[in-house]
């Protein structure tokens, strides 16, 4: 938890972010990934100050045990002082201790946010998904809590100005915003409707800038000028193609050549026959996609 202090920018974490997607993906299937199409309303995590502290905070916590279709798991929420923002104890269950820092006392609009990076760690502790590192872990945390719908809190609560700062989540505003318009884009959703915080709505639009240019990267039809040239450059000079391109290019098993590329939707790899204009369909994601190979 940032609190008053620098914030970091950017996005030194998008390659974990998309391995999270593709992977959460891949644990969970489309059709399940397609029940979270309704994120986190505010008015079902909203808190006042003149709600009772402990009351309300069982409360919003049931609400997104209920969001992650987790019916048997019961959060026992506390407060105390602490470095991080919050801390949940993951045992068997199917009762959970988590523990909130005592900021929230008097910060309570936030306690949403902090409880839905804790959920979902009880929700991927019961899907047996994780990364080799705990930094990983915590990237992989907060990029499934913002994709399936209640991670949105997370970035309503980055806030900063002249004087003071407060962010809670591992990912910078910015790559909380990409996430974000994954899922908007998915979805069809607008979750910037929902911010109360500018700062937040700022980081979503550049979030979702860098979003959509997942879509526009050759071979997909989408691709700018420059991009299909330096495609029709590399298609006719395999051996010299960068390793940061987008795409690869390898011979099938009968010499044939075909290019790979990261969905634009779940990033996992694609392959597709070089031979102009092909249709290619997402095996994870459903995605469908025109490509002039």
């Amino acid at each position: 938890m940032a609190n008053g202090g620098p914030v970091e920018h950017g996005y030194p974490h998008l390659e974990t972010v998309r391995a999270a997607i593709t992977a959460l993906y891949r644990r969970l299937s489309y059709d399940t990934v397609q029940m979270f199409s309704a994120s986190v309303a505010p008015a079902d995590v909203a808190f006042c100050d003149t709600d009772d502290l402990h009351l309300g905070a069982q409360r919003v916590a049931r609400e997104i045990v209920r969001h992650f279709r987790l019916p048997d798991a019961r959060l026992v929420v506390g407060f105390r002082e602490m470095t991080h923002a919050a801390n949940v104890e993951l045992a068997a269950g199917p009762e959970y201790f988590v523990e909130l820092n005592d900021r929230f006392r008097t910060h309570r609009r936030d306690i949403g946010a902090a409880l839905a990076h804790e959920v979902t760690h009880v929700y991927l502790h019961r899907l047996d998904l994780a990364f080799p590192s705990t930094a990983e872990n915590e990237i992989l945390t907060d990029t499934v809590a913002t994709y399936l719908g209640a991670g949105w809190l997370l970035l309503d609560a980055y806030r900063e100005d002249g004087v003071s700062s407060q962010k809670l989540g591992y990912l910078t505003p910015e790559e909380f915003g990409y996430v974000l318009a994954k899922r908007s884009l998915f979805f069809h959703e607008d979750p910037s409707v929902w911010f109360t915080s500018a700062q937040a709505y700022t980081a979503y639009a550049r979030g979702l800038d860098r979003a959509r240019q997942d879509g526009h990267q050759p071979p997909l039809t989408g691709a700018g000028w420059a991009g299909r040239r330096r495609y029709a450059h590399d298609r006719r000079h395999v051996s010299g193609v960068p390793p940061t391109a987008p795409y690869a290019f390898t011979p099938d098993p009968a010499g044939r050549l075909r290019v790979s590329f990261p969905c634009p939707t779940c990033h996992q790899r694609i392959r597709v026959p070089v031979r102009g204009r092909v249709r290619a369909r997402c095996a994870l994601c459903r995605t469908v996609l025109e490509c002039d190979t």
